[in-house]
């Protein structure tokens, strides 16, 4: 990197601008781009995550601080108020959606060696989803849920990295089990997921697929016993059964043997059950698998804490799919960074130290290597990305 430029710049280095511009040009859409951009428009929308700007006054009037040093930081159309609220209202979130998830192919290959505390090779993801309130009275396409209106953020998460490999924005009315109708699934890869998406019809897709889930069992799920696995050693392992469901309808909808799991945690003093389709891993393997879903709950704390997507700067559904695709744009592009630069820090702290030197000069580098480990970090660099958050 060389010496001179802005940090803002350096970052936009490790954004495909051309992959960006095609995908503008396929959603042109009728709104003039002339004085400002799409590119204009993403840059001012990456500003307000990486800054934690909260309105578009915010947004406009901190960059007209540094009026002098936008053109080296990327910016080439006229910034104002008014024009970055009518792109974000008309120009077609889409763009946003495609360029996030070409981040996102840029970003699991790079963490595709990361270790996930276990000897299993295979991918494993992690599935839930979290809702994103909003006030019915500004929102008012946002049917209201128990009183609250709100857009729900469904998420697939790969585990190695904790990158978001999957995502679909919908309003809070629409469950969450339907999510997994529109899942993308790969042979030989785990699938770990709440009894919230317990649909043995929707799960036998999986099955079809050659893909393996991991999920608890409902309280109420009947089934019969066909035959055991082999004992387990470990004490925690209470009963692992063949079954078959017997249930009304799902004894028709899913046919297949099922293998049920009886975990006794001892740090919690809980007793969990699991459902799974794999009958290879060891059943304490399979108590792991579904406690590692917990990193999309910290990854949804962490999105929430830590970029703009609990306020939003337009009221349209355009608007905050805008703003809710270009916040896990800033997230996967600080992800990106940390592993091409080699950063041992977390991105909570990085995102610390790069929202106060955007338009400093220091080679990014420099800065972000030069942040002290915190000392969860300091202890296993090789943990999860969330190490640093605590519970959800």
């Amino acid at each position: 990197m060389r010496q001179g430029k802005l940090v803002f710049a350096q970052l936009s280095e490790h954004l495909p601008r051309s992959v960006f511009l095609s995908f503008a040009a396929r959603h042109a859409g009728r709104y003039p781009t002339l004085s400002f951009s799409h590119w204009d428009q993403f840059l001012c929308m990456m500003f307000a995550q990486l800054t934690a700007r909260s309105s578009l006054r915010d947004i406009v009037t901190c960059l007209h601080g540094q009026r002098s040093k936008l053109y080296h930081a990327g910016f080439r159309g006229n910034i104002a108020r008014s024009t970055l609220a009518d792109a974000n209202e008309k120009r077609s979130s889409q763009l946003f959606e495609d360029f996030a998830l070409h981040l996102i192919g840029i970003a699991r290959p790079l963490y595709a060696s990361q270790s996930l505390g276990s000897d299993l090779s295979q991918t494993v993801y992690a599935i839930d989803s979290t809702t994103i309130d909003l006030c019915l009275s500004l929102f008012e396409w946002a049917p209201a849920t128990k009183g609250r209106a709100g857009v729900k953020l469904h998420t697939q998460l790969d585990l190695r990295g904790n990158i978001p490999s999957f995502a679909l924005i919908t309003t809070s009315r629409v469950s969450d089990v339907s999510f997994l109708d529109v899942l993308p699934l790969e042979a030989g890869s785990f699938y770990v997921m709440d009894r919230g998406y317990v649909h043995f019809e929707r799960l036998l897709r999986f099955t079809h697929a050659g893909a393996f889930f991991v999920t608890r069992a409902k309280s109420k799920m009947r089934y019969q016993v066909t035959g055991a696995m082999t004992a387990s050693e470990d004490a925690s392992i209470l009963t692992d059964d063949c079954i078959l469901l017997t249930g009304q309808f799902t004894h028709k909808t899913y046919q297949h043997v099922l293998r049920r799991i009886e975990f006794f945690d001892q740090t919690q003093q809980r007793e969990f059950v699991f459902v799974t389709n794999n009958f290879e891993l060891a059943a304490t393997q399979v108590a792991a698998l579904y406690k590692s879903r917990w990193q999309v709950e910290l990854f949804f704390k962490w999105i929430k804490q830590h970029l703009r997507i609990k306020s939003f700067v337009g009221n349209s559904v355009n608007a905050v799919k805008t703003q809710i695709w270009i916040a896990i744009c800033a997230y996967v592009l600080i992800a990106i960074i940390k592993k091409r630069l080699q950063i041992e820090a977390s991105l909570h702290s990085m995102l610390q130290v790069l929202s106060l030197t955007l338009f400093e000069t220091t080679p990014i580098i420099d800065l972000l290597q030069a942040i002290e480990p915190e000392p969860d970090e300091a202890e296993n660099l090789q943990m999860s990305l969330f190490e640093e958050i605590s519970g959800h």
